[in-house]
């Protein structure tokens, strides 16, 4: 029984850990998939070689939480492993239960605990804490990126290659005017890895650089399926884009007509 209690209690430790970790990778700047799949593969001690692992590598804030990760992770592997054998071999102790009960009670235990953890309100709650633990005793940049960008719904940022061929290529940004269709380019990596950041309308792309973009899903498709010369796809993109902003000017003003006199500034 001890040994059924203290694998769920390592289970239970290695999931608050791994979702500590993942809120602070999100604070500076992963997208939340990402920062969950990174915690999660440096816990376990996956090693995944990915482009995202690059970026986690090459930033020192997010090494330190990786490393401490790892280190936590060997430790709490072993200790799971250890409690799980002792957990179904007889220790002499008084403890009878039989194989049944105890198979019935982990299974129950390893259920409710993926159920608390999969918790959209216990994510929620979590992250709160860990937003002020972060801003109290660290010296982390503590700023929840996803909701400054309101990446949700329809919003994403995104990496864009400029294809041969394609609209992007050759063509300097003032001439392509991505802006009209509501996207903004925040950044540009090219081919030999020179990265231009708020890269200026005189910025011309191309073949094989990667351009980071934040907009629309739609109009972000839309640009990297248009081909060269497509000026119709791009007028038709524009009025798209004329019809989602007068469409978000009147949803914010119902709500703010809706919104009470005393709440108004």
């Amino acid at each position: 029984m001890t040994a059924i209690l203290s694998l769920l209690l390592v289970v239970t430790l290695s999931i608050v850990v791994t979702r500590i970790a993942a809120v602070a990778l999100r604070h500076t700047g992963l997208a939340r998939q990402t920062a969950r799949f990174q915690a999660r593969s440096a816990f376990s001690g996956a090693g995944f070689t990915t482009s995202e692992s690059e970026t986690v590598v090459n930033h020192p804030v997010r090494r330190r939480i990786v490393l401490t990760l790892m280190l936590l992770g060997n430790a709490g592997i072993v200790t799971a492993v250890s409690s799980l054998i002792l957990a179904f071999v007889a220790d002499g102790d008084g403890d009878t239960l039989g194989l049944t009960y105890k198979i019935v009670l982990l299974v129950a235990g390893l259920v409710t605990l993926w159920a608390v953890a999969s918790s959209q309100w216990v994510d929620r709650l979590l992250s709160r804490l860990v937003d002020r633990a972060l801003s109290r005793f660290t010296s982390l940049d503590v700023k929840d990126y996803e909701g400054l960008l309101h990446l949700a719904g329809d919003y994403r940022i995104a990496e864009v290659t400029v294809e041969p061929g394609g609209w992007l290529e050759g063509r300097a940004l003032r001439q392509l005017r991505p802006a009209d269709e509501g996207i903004l380019v925040l950044g540009i990596l090219t081919g030999d890895g020179e990265w231009l950041g708020t890269p200026a309308g005189d910025s011309h792309p191309e073949g094989g650089d990667t351009l980071v973009v934040y907009g629309r899903t739609q109009a972000i498709r839309g640009l990297t399926e248009r081909r060269a010369g497509d000026e119709p796809g791009h007028r038709a993109a524009v009025a798209d884009q004329d019809r989602v902003a007068a469409r978000e000017r009147r949803h914010a003003e119902r709500d703010a007509a809706a919104q009470p006199a005393d709440d108004q500034p």
